[in-house]
């Protein structure tokens, strides 16, 4: 039981930390550098023949595109 209340202070000490350097820096949280684009991916979903769910959600955007257009 010591281990565990000693992890979570720990955890606890290490975010309050964080947070202090963002409240006196007043920045706002970024990503790494490159992020995945310096993998040589375009996007996140990087498949050849997307999923049906992303396929019913790219027909539902279109629908929605062409339904401004008109």
């Amino acid at each position: 039981m010591f281990v565990f209340i000693a992890t979570f202070a720990v955890f606890v000490l290490v975010i309050f930390a964080m947070s202090l350097g963002w409240i006196i820096k007043r920045k706002s949280l970024q990503g790494s550098c490159g992020g995945i684009s310096s993998l040589g991916m375009e996007k996140v979903c990087d498949c050849p023949e997307p999923c049906d769910a992303r396929k019913k959600r790219m027909e539902r955007d279109a629908r929605r595109q062409q339904g401004r257009i008109l």
